[in-house]
Parts: structure tokens; C-alpha cells; sequence
């Protein structure tokens, strides 16, 4: 069966739970007022922000939260990744803990940040 491929960021939040599309609304609104100038888009079929490049991007899954700021954005918040599930460029924040939006915010900042200085 072949999965669904997401045309928007609207309607990839649809296709989710209530609950989880208070969270993707959240991060959706947290991300485009810190860098209103990136664009919005899907890519590899999950939300994504593009400005100078990739900025970050984000995915609902059953159990959690897959954040993606890119390799350099994991290493630099290395310190304050403990609690949570992380590799090379991406992290878990699961869905029965309350989301690290201040945590997230800061990522996308850094990354802004970086993209900026290209």
C-alpha cells in the first residue's frame, strides 16, 4: 500500500489527531514568528522551512514529535538534549511529555541564524 503523499503543511495537519494538531499548530505558529521570511513547504512527505536552504524541519509520528534542525543544530544543543531520544540530526520529543517549545524555539533561532550568515 502506497502511503499518502502531503500536498501542504494544512493538510498534513488534518490527517492527525486533535491533540497532536494543537502541537503541529504550535510549532507551525512558533516557527513562521521567528522566521516569517522561510518558506513553508513539504518535503520528504512532512513540514518543512526553507530559507537560504533548509531551516528545520518537523513530523507526527504515533508516540512522538520528530524534530529535524539538521546536523549542526543537534550538536550545538547537544548539552540540553539529555531527556530525549536524539541522533545525528533529528530528536524525539514524545507525545505523553509536555513539548520543549523553548527548546525548539532556540533551535530554530540558531538555524535562522546560521542560514543567515551563508
Amino acid at each position: 500500500m502506497e502511503k499518502h503523499k502531503f500536498l501542504s503543511v494544512d493538510e498534513y495537519e488534518s490527517n492527525f489527531p486533535e491533540d497532536v494538531q494543537l502541537i503541529i499548530g504550535q510549532i507551525r505558529d512558533l516557527i513562521r514568528a521567528i522566521a516569517p521570511e522561510a518558506q513553508e513547504c513539504i518535503s520528504y512527505n512532512m513540514p518543512a522551512y526553507k530559507y537560504k536552504g533548509v531551516l528545520v524541519y518537523f513530523a507526527a509520528y504515533k508516540n512522538h514529535i520528530g524534530f529535524y534542525p539538521t546536523g549542526s543544530g543537534i550538536k550545538h544543543f547537544e548539552s540540553e538534549l539529555g531527556p530525549y531520544k536524539w541522533a545525528k540530526g533529528s530528536i524525539q520529543f514524545p507525545l505523553n511529555q509536555e513539548i520543549p517549545f523553548d527548546l525548539i524555539q532556540k533551535m530554530v533561532i540558531y538555524r535562522l541564524e546560521e542560514n543567515r550568515s551563508k
